[in-house]
């Protein structure tokens, strides 16, 4: 038997969902306008689950993942060490054709970027 969420683990769990959908959102540069059309669901149900303010339905799940074109672990699961996993292969697949030049170029800019974007989850 596994163990059962208390209602705070299960409402945090929620508002990580939330925020990784989000996010993945904001990567692909949608509106939660766009989304919510491209999903077939009501911008305030978006909203909502992207505040963690609401359980969704497994369909609607669906929706919303085959909308930002996202699997299924990357929000659900996304410190799952596959998904990490998977996260690396797919970045080193994207550097495997770099000059020496681009590749430090291209860390210089992804250091900077990781900083920025912990520094913007501290702040919020």
């Amino acid at each position: 038997c596994g163990e059962r969420m208390s209602d705070e683990a299960l409402q945090r769990e929620y508002e990580q969902i939330g925020a990784r959908i989000r996010n993945a959102r904001i990567e692909r540069k949608m509106s939660q306008a766009e989304l919510a059309a491209k999903a077939n669901i009501s911008l305030p149900h978006i909203s909502s689950i992207e505040l963690g303010k609401t359980k969704m339905l497994l369909s609607t799940f669906t929706r919303v993942i085959e909308a930002l074109q996202v699997s299924a672990d990357s929000i659900l699961r996304a410190n799952v060490p596959t998904v990490t996993s998977i996260y690396a292969n797919e970045i080193a697949e994207l550097f495997e054709d770099c000059t020496p030049s681009e590749l430090e170029s291209l860390k210089a800019i992804i250091k900077n970027l990781k900083t920025t974007m912990r520094n913007n989850q501290n702040n919020q």
